[in-house]
Formats: structure tokens, C-alpha cells, sequence
């Protein structure tokens, strides 16, 4: 609210959050610095007891803290706070490619890195390699983090894992080797056809899934918590994977 932004000059705020030996509320220290970063001088009152954050909860009739107060009104905790001063407050069940953009931006980046220390240049002929390598290590990794729910969502489009359910358990350890040994430029003889296969199995699942069944699903790309929409992302990643399976073995025991 443009009205929440135009209080905020050189007023004052009441803040009510825990604080306590045992336990500080991580929300209570984000409402304050968004109070003070609106500038309102904040009145931070501590709740240090068990017994005391109940009787605060009591008396105002809420259920949770922290609890703001601007000019005698109560605004809530934090996504009140920053519905009021008209901030987007994040819906974890929003789809978003957040995710997927920080992680391929972080393997360019370390892609570069990896050309420098080897050639002494950002852009050698290799850092496209280095590049898809570690991308493919921090997907698997991402993957690694709870391979149990990775392979529940997997299931949903994956064509072999639904026949085969194990593959959905050994895909991210498989994609990883695959990504560190190319990375390594070792044994490309055997991470070449991982990528290739699992790359092929996962292009055909998700153009079948997304282009021929139209159905609106999550990607498991990012692991099983994953928010990102089953896609054109999704169809690039195996496709790139396809890429390095190929041209892996072609630089190394052709050209």
C-alpha cells in the first residue's frame, strides 16, 4: 500500500517478537529490519519467556509472533509487514524457475573460473564443457539432497522409472559421476554413454509429457522439492546432456 510507505517517514513502530536463550525468531529480525529500512524507529520489545509469549498471544488474540503495531494498529508478522508496504511476499507453492537460473548461472561462472585456472583465459575452447560438467554435477547434487522424494516426482513423467522404478533412485547418482568424470576429462568412455542414455530417456519423457500429453507438471531437475514447471528447461538440460555425450568421446578419441 502506498499508504503503508507514506506513514513510514519518521514515524514509530511497536515490535513484539521472541527472543529468548533457546530460541530467536528468525521472522522477528526480518520485521525489524524492514521496519527500520522503511524508516520507523522501532520500539523492540522482547518476548524472553515461553509463559510470556503465550500471555502476549492471549491478550492481542493472535496465534503467532512477531506482531507489528504502526500508529496503535496491529499489522501482523513478517507477511503482513510486507503486504502493508506493498512487497510480493513468496507463495511456496508458486511455480518459478528461480532455481534453475541460479544454478546454470553459478555453473558459468564456475565454468569460467575452471577455463582460467586451466588455460589461462575466461573463454577457451573447453569452458563450454567445463561449463555443461558442472552443471550436470549440481543438478545431480541438488537431486542427492532427498533422492527419495527426487524419485516420487520423477515418476510422474519419467518413462523408464515408471517402468523400472529403481532408476529413479540411481538417475542422480549416475548424472553426478557423469558430470564430475567429464569435468575431469576421465573415463569418457563410460560418462559419455550415462549422459547420452540418460539424457535420451529424459528428452523423449518430457517432449512426451509436456508437447504430446500437455500435462502441467513440476520438474525434478532441481530435486524433489522443486517448484520449477516441467518444460522447455527441462527439454534443454537433457538435450545439452545429449550434446556432451556425443561430443565428449568425439573430441577426445576422433579429432
Amino acid at each position: 500500500m502506498a499508504q503503508g510507505q507514506s506513514v513510514g517517514q519518521g514515524k514509530q513502530a511497536k515490535l513484539y517478537r521472541m527472543v529468548m536463550e533457546e530460541h530467536l525468531c528468525p521472522f522477528g529480525l526480518k520485521s525489524k529490519d524492514l521496519l527500520k529500512r522503511k524508516g520507523f524507529e522501532v520500539e523492540d520489545h522482547h518476548l524472553t519467556t515461553r509463559e510470556e509469549t503465550e500471555a502476549f498471544k492471549e491478550e492481542h488474540g493472535v496465534d503467532t509472533t512477531p506482531q507489528a503495531f504502526i500508529d496503535g494498529r496491529r499489522i501482523g508478522g513478517y507477511d503482513e509487514l510486507r503486504e502493508y508496504f506493498d512487497l510480493a511476499t513468496p507463495d511456496a507453492d508458486e511455480t518459478t524457475y528461480q532455481p534453475v537460473i541460479a544454478l546454470f548461472a553459478t555453473a558459468l561462472l564456475m565454468g569460467l573460473a575452471v577455463s582460467w585456472t586451466a588455460t589461462g583465459s575466461l573463454v577457451s575452447a573447453r569452458m563450454p564443457e567445463y561449463f555443461v560438467a558442472i552443471a550436470m554435477t549440481l543438478l545431480g547434487l541438488q537431486k542427492l539432497k532427498d533422492v527419495e522424494s527426487f524419485s516420487t516426482m520423477f515418476l510422474n513423467y519419467d518413462l523408464l522409472a515408471q517402468r523400472q522404478v529403481r532408476y529413479g533412485y540411481v538417475y542422480p547418482y549416475a548424472e553426478t559421476l557423469a558430470g564430475i568424470l567429464m569435468l575431469a576429462g576421465a573415463l569418457v568412455w563410460l560418462a559419455a554413454p550415462v549422459a547420452l542414455f540418460i539424457g535420451t530417456v529424459g528428452a523423449v519423457s518430457v517432449f512426451k509429457a509436456v508437447y504430446i500429453d500437455k500435462r502441467e507438471l513440476k520438474c525434478a531437475c532441481v530435486g524433489g522439492d522443486s517448484q520449477v514447471p516441467l518444460g522447455f528447461v527441462s527439454l534443454t538440460e537433457n538435450l545439452i546432456m545429449i550434446g556432451m555425450g556425443l561430443w565428449m568421446p568425439l573430441r577426445m578419441y576422433v579429432l
